[in-house]
């Protein structure tokens, strides 16, 4: 099982490691992630009194607490800036699969 590798600018080996998942339970939903991923991986959702993801501005959803998800794991470029600034690090990663 070989891993996409990459190098630095100055040659140094780099294996991106793509975010696959956020912990629910441990997320606090601050938004610090969503605001330094530079390519709109993430989305910031309510939970409602059911466990439902709602939208948090809808006024008409009753939001218990707010939880970022991932909106567009396709768009991550490994760079995992959200893990630098995750305070419960809540976030899984995983490198690609090389085809």
């Amino acid at each position: 099982m070989s891993h996409v590798k990459f190098a630095t600018r100055d040659g140094t080996p780099w294996i991106p490691q793509y975010i696959v998942a956020i912990d629910a339970e441990k997320c606090i939903g601050c938004g610090r992630c969503y605001k330094v991923c530079a390519q709109s991986v993430l989305r910031l959702m309510g939970v409602n009194d059911e466990g439902e993801l709602v939208d948090p501005f809808d006024d008409d959803e009753e939001v218990e607490r707010k939880i970022m998800t991932i909106d567009a794991a396709g768009k991550c470029i490994g760079c995992n800036a959200c893990i630098r600034v995750c305070g419960p690090r809540c976030q899984t990663y995983a490198p690609a699969e090389a085809a």
